[in-house]
């Protein structure tokens, strides 16, 4: 149990993009791997995705009275944790290979050799908390003004 629902209500909340979000990133790894640019491979963009999702589950937690911001945050978690192994995973194939890909390229790495160690654990441990923890709060905002507006109009129909 987590906040007092369990995994499995949260995945099928948010199933659509748990499922979207690494087939997208699966797709674009395999294009990478398969030797296709990374300025084509760039448009398939698991963060997008999750950024979509955000916005969506946020309004989603209020109008199908899901829960509240906590259990948004585990939302985000579960989101961003499917992008982060997808990553890792790229980045794993290019330690092990010695040969970059989408997730390696220094590009994508802040300039830097991406097919490291360091660049593993910064996703294993930074991509996770901070990756899960900045959706949330701006999906916590979303979800804050979606429960004012439904509010506002509340009172809007009791008057009239």
């Amino acid at each position: 149990m987590i906040f007092g629902k369990r995994l499995s209500e949260y995945v099928a909340f948010c199933k659509p993009f748990l499922v979207l979000v690494p087939a997208i990133g699966l797709t674009r790894l395999a294009l990478s791997l398969a030797g296709v640019s990374n300025s084509t491979t760039r448009w398939l963009s698991m963060t997008a995705l999750v950024w979509v999702a955000v916005l969506i589950y946020s309004v989603r937690m209020h109008t199908r009275r899901f829960g509240t911001y906590k259990h948004l945050l585990v939302v985000c978690a579960l989101l961003n944790w499917t992008a982060q192994a997808i990553a890792i995973t790229g980045i794993i194939i290019a330690i092990a290979t010695g040969t970059n890909n989408v997730f390696s390229s220094p590009e994508f790495a802040f300039g830097s050799d991406g097919k490291t160690w360091s660049h593993l654990a910064a996703h294993l441990f930074i991509g996770t908390t901070a990756g899960s923890i900045i959706p949330w709060l701006i999906g916590s905002l979303i979800l804050l003004l979606a429960r004012k507006v439904d509010q506002s109009g509340s009172q809007v129909k009791s008057v009239a």
